[in-house]
């Protein structure tokens, strides 16, 4: 009987799975685990969020799946950080990597400052985030056993060395609405249905 409670010669064999080079270049797919937390006055609602009871520390909890190439469907897990009680570091990293996920996700250059882009890069809540696809650089960190992991700190943008790289090499996977803008002179990048400008917005979805 295939799948028996009590016979395991017909399961698979376990995957061993070697670490991801730190660099390498892979189109990914966020997904947020959910960790019950809200702050309404921070803008954080829908439980996305994430805080550690000791050290009070806000955070996403994101998992990641390579969707292409010759890592696909290898998972990896990242915190991005919301608040630290230490200070604003911590915090102001993790906007600066939703940013970058925006950018990637949404084609659109960092340097591009027009109302269109400013535009994309607003969202309504962290739902906006959840399953979004970016392009994202591996790297390589270390668990709390100290033992080696991959990690997901940085998004790939448009007009980049490494985005070019990825291109050039194949990469089959593009930003959502088809061709990225390379530069702010560049065509504007095709719509993506963001938000409208809230002035009323909390700082984080800004």
């Amino acid at each position: 009987m295939t799948g028996a409670w009590n016979d395991y010669n017909d399961a698979e064999s376990q995957n061993s799975y070697d670490l991801i080079p730190k660099g390498t270049i892979v189109p990914v797919r966020m997904t947020l685990k959910p960790g019950g937390y809200d702050d309404p006055s921070q803008g954080w609602t829908g439980g996305y969020a994430t805080r550690n009871e000791t050290t009070g520390s806000v955070y996403l909890n994101a998992e990641f799946v390579v969707l292409e190439g010759a890592h696909a469907r290898r998972k990896i897990w990242s915190l991005i950080g919301l608040l630290s009680l230490k200070g604003p570091e911590w915090g102001n990293m993790g906007r600066s990597f939703v940013r970058g996920i925006l950018n990637s996700a949404r084609g659109l250059s960092d340097k591009d400052n027009s109302p269109q882009a400013q535009t994309a890069r607003r969202i309504n809540g962290f739902a906006d985030l959840d399953g979004i696809e970016f392009l994202a650089k591996i790297d390589v960190g270390k668990d709390a056993n100290g033992d080696a992991k991959n990690e997901i700190r940085f998004a790939v943008t448009p007009g980049s060395k490494d985005w070019k790289t990825f291109q050039e090499n194949g990469g089959l996977w593009r930003p959502a609405g088809g061709a990225p803008t390379a530069s702010p002179s560049s065509a504007p990048a095709a719509p993506v249905s963001p938000p409208a400008a809230n002035p009323g917005r909390p700082a984080w979805a800004q």
